[in-house]
Formats: C-alpha cells, structure tokens, sequence
C-alpha cells in the first residue's frame, strides 16, 4: 500500500514478499555498526520479522517502516518510517538505506515527508529520534530534520549506547 510519494521516491507498506531485500538490509555491515544485529540469518526469518515487526505495527497502530523505493524503476533502497518503540515514550523516525545509495539524498528525502506525514496526516505532537553515538551521518540527518539532541543513554534490547533526539510537530 502506497503510504507517500516525493519528488524521487514511493514509501509503501512493507510486505512478506520483500523478505529478500530486508534480509540483505538487516545484514548489511553498515546496518550491523550502527543498528545492530536482528538475527536474521535467513530469507524466511526475514518474512516473520516482516510479519511479526512492521505488519503488526502498521495494522495496530496506522504506521511502521515503509520501503522506500525509487519511482523511476521501482528498486528498493532502503526503509523509512515511524516505529514505536517500547523504551521510548514517543514514536521515533528510523530509516536505513542501502551503502549503494549514500550520499544521494534519498533518506533525507524520504525522511522529511515521514516528518510531515506524521506532523501533518497523523497529528502527532512530538516525534524522537535514535542513533549510534558513532554514526555522524545520522546525526546530521537528525539536525537537518530539525530534531535536537535530548540525552544520551543505553537501550534495550541489547543496551548499546544511544543518542535520543525529539522534536515538537505541534
């Protein structure tokens, strides 16, 4: 399902069917660095994650990370969206993108629409961020959202180190 279109991009709903490029996604050692191990070691566990993490989400609570797929040929890149997190009070906006892409401005692009999605469409009040200390490229992207750094503290469910980020939609 078509959620939101930019300039560049399509942002749907992920779906079983692209268990083959999350599975590749999420075992990306750029993915690994600074998001973290999901253990996923196969394309079928790549499907229930797909099942049990964003389906469930997008059903439950109206959104969850999106494909994020180039219009001009419709090849995925990356992921962005919104996840609710139970170690955060607030949504939180996550993206990750494919080390072929970088630097081509499609996270950005596909991040600012997902901020005024959830701003403008969803009404929410405030939306947070989350990154690896160590991941500069994040940051930036974070600031350039106009989200501003809160704390820096340890999540679960593997307690690595994390910079929190929050800004005020409403």
């Amino acid at each position: 399902m078509k959620i939101l279109e930019t300039q560049r991009l399509l942002l749907r709903t992920i779906t079983p069917e692209d268990a083959e490029f999350y599975f590749i996604l999420v075992n990306d050692p750029t993915w690994l660095q600074y998001i973290g191990d999901k253990g996923i070691r196969s394309i079928e566990g790549a499907r229930t994650a797909i099942l049990e993490g964003p389906c469930v989400m997008q059903e439950r609570l109206g959104h969850s990370l999106y494909i994020m797929e180039r219009k001009s040929d419709g090849k995925p890149l990356g992921m962005c969206g919104l996840i609710k997190r139970d170690s955060l009070p607030e949504v939180d906006i996550g993206y990750a993108i494919r080390p072929e892409h970088f630097g081509q401005g499609y996270t950005y692009e596909a991040a600012a629409a997902v901020v005024a999605y959830a701003r403008d469409t969803l009404r929410m009040k405030r939306l947070m961020g989350i990154t690896n200390p160590d991941n500069t490229v994040s940051i930036n992207l974070l600031a350039k959202l106009g989200l501003t750094f809160v704390e820096h503290k340890t999540l679960p469910p593997d307690n690595r180190p994390t910079n929190i980020y929050q800004l005020e939609l409403l």
